[in-house]
């Protein structure tokens, strides 16, 4: 297990627990002290409130024996007193599961600026990768890319990097490292304000992805023409109590802004075939979508997310939506199907607020709008029949 906290100055870690006695049988910091490995990504003690927090769990492959988790953004967001990558922060970290052993990383955005969180383990799947079987760990970044590591014996190394939301920021990614090539004017800070793409919210936040073994596509739930603008920030001091990032709150609930296409759309729930890197289907939606993903056996791709309360299900194979339900409040639990008695039911706990409400009033103060979304948390559940 993780913690959260990387807005308040935590030196983020994953650790493991005896289940019987409670006792922590290794510790792995996710921000390195300057004698391990990646520590020199670090400047000073900056590492102790380095951020790298973990608030989503990670899986598990049982052939390697490895665990994959994601890491949180660095700390503070105002980058000017933390040079370097910042090691290992906005990450996937492959770790070793009886020992904590750190066995392989990727950083998908070095020296965060922009609060580009990759929290969401990387889905497992092996499958056809330029017409070769490749065991891959699978994530769809904050950032606005879809990433496809090979994670060949606990080694995570870089294959592919496609765009599935607007990125202003990156000019390139190097093709051999997955590293990317930042417009340093993009880059908000304590010298100068930046408006960059995705924004805070990002391509997709921490709503999971889904992949179906069947159809062989993966579900992406993608915000796009969402952009921010972060003003001048000031560096914390280190003994700074509290909010650890440099900006007020309101300069962050404030940040949003729209790009070309907005007036078009927002969401995006898209289908990526892995192989070609070419995406297979998309379905528009007006709104923000906040959607943890659930695809069925039956190709049924199920989603809520939208601040119209709708819990829908689309067809796995076009993108065609087959049904919807007004829940009581915005859906941005995780879907999940299970068999009683030979009958299959989906479930899903309806509940809005945090990024999802922060966006959408970042939104609604751009334009003028006020959009009420039920918060109330309710468990649903339906038969399909």
């Amino acid at each position: 297990m993780g913690y959260s906290g990387g807005e308040f100055g935590v030196r983020g870690s994953v650790s493991a627990f005896d289940a019987e006695t409670g006792k922590r049988i290794w510790r792995t910091y996710t921000v390195p002290a300057p004698d391990e490995r990646g520590g020199a990504s670090w400047k000073g003690d900056g590492y102790k409130r380095g951020g790298g927090s973990i608030w989503i769990t990670g899986v598990f492959d049982p052939a390697s024996n490895i665990t994959y988790w994601g890491t949180g953004n660095p700390s503070p967001w105002v980058a000017d007193n933390r040079p370097g990558d910042n090691l290992y922060t906005d990450s996937t970290l492959a770790i070793d599961i009886d020992t904590g052993e750190l066995k392989s990383y990727h950083q998908y955005t070095p020296h965060d600026s922009w609060d580009w969180d990759e929290v969401s383990a990387p889905l497992l799947i092996d499958t056809e990768i330029d017409g070769k079987v490749v065991k891959t760990a699978t994530h769809a970044g904050r950032n606005g890319y879809l990433w496809i590591l090979d994670r060949s014996q606990g080694q995570l190394r870089f294959l592919h990097a496609f765009p599935f939301s607007n990125n202003n920021v990156f000019k390139s990614i190097d093709s051999k490292t997955g590293r990317p090539i930042v417009d340093e004017s993009k880059r908000p800070g304590a010298k100068q304000s930046g408006e960059f793409c995705p924004s805070i919210g990002g391509g997709k936040d921490w709503s999971p992805e889904a992949w179906s073994p069947q159809t062989k596509l993966l579900y992406v739930p993608a915000n796009n023409n969402l952009c921010a603008f972060l003003p001048k920030g000031e560096v914390p001091k280190p003994d700074s109590a509290g909010f650890y990032v440099g900006y007020q709150v309101e300069d962050i609930f404030g940040s949003v802004r729209t790009s070309m296409g907005a007036a078009d759309h927002l969401g995006e729930l898209q289908a990526w075939d892995l192989n070609t890197g070419k995406r297979v289907w998309q379905h528009n939606f007006k709104t923000i979508l906040w959607a943890p993903l659930l695809v069925t056996g039956g190709d049924i791709v199920f989603a809520g997310g939208t601040p119209d309360r709708e819990f829908r299900a689309f067809d796995a194979r076009t993108g065609d939506q087959l049904w919807s339900f007004p829940a009581p409040a915005g859906v941005i639990g995780v879907p999940t199907s299970f068999e009683v008695d030979g009958e299959q039911y989906i479930a899903v706990t309806a509940g809005w607020g945090l990024d999802a409400q922060g966006v959408q009033n970042g939104i609604d103060k751009m334009q003028g709008t006020k959009t009420v979304v039920p918060k109330a948390g309710t468990l649903l559940v339906f038969k399909i029949r």
